[in-house]
């Protein structure tokens, strides 16, 4: 025996491309906080607020006119599925941050409907995150976040804001909805870092 117990190294999945505990799914499965909030496109707009006031925004028009990227990533979700190379379309928060002067090393998510999920610039910035808008090709269903929402696909779903309004960057790790009630702050599937 051991002295270190096999329980100690988390679960394994079956497929050594998936985080541990993790399963494959074809499908593309529904889960939410609340209802889906319906956003009329000539109201939605994303922002970012960052200190002394600054406040970056953009309507869907001036959206869509930022350069676009074709994104094919995995993503997971904390109970327990796996989409394999999904494929997206959206624009990268390192063009939307081009022009936020920020020290700042958090942000706050905020989703229409009244969601948020924290997330640490450095999840969000290098080519990790998008606002993504199209889903396999066609434009993002409401029930998964239409018209547009955070992909962060290295980090648990939940942390991909469906209905995404905008970001407000913060001096702390502030924990929203779900890390208030007991997520972990962070949320990395391949260390498992489901809940607090």
């Amino acid at each position: 025996m051991g002295i270190i117990s096999s329980g100690f190294r988390g679960r394994r999945s079956a497929n050594p491309g998936l985080p541990p505990g993790q399963h494959e799914t074809q499908d593309f499965p529904v889960l939410t906080a609340g209802p889906a909030p319906l956003i009329p496109i000539d109201e939605w707009e994303f922002f970012i607020a960052a200190e002394n006031g600054q406040r970056l925004s953009w309507s869907w028009t001036e959206f869509m006119s930022l350069p676009q990227e074709e994104i094919t990533k995995d993503i997971h979700c904390v109970t327990s599925w796996s989409k394999l190379e999904t494929t997206w379309r959206g624009v990268s928060l390192d063009t939307l941050f081009e022009n936020v002067d920020t020290t700042k090393d958090f942000a706050t998510a905020h989703s229409f409907g009244g969601y948020t999920t924290n997330v640490p610039l450095w999840d969000l910035l290098g080519g990790k995150a998008w606002v993504a808008w199209e889903f396999d090709g066609e434009p993002l269903e409401r029930a998964h976040g239409g018209p547009a929402r955070l992909l962060i696909p290295h980090l648990y779903f939940w942390k991909s804001a469906k209905w995404i309004h905008g970001l407000e960057l913060t001096e702390d790790d502030v924990p929203g909805f779900w890390e208030s009630n007991g997520y972990h702050l962070h949320g990395n599937p391949w260390r498992e870092e489901r809940y607090s």
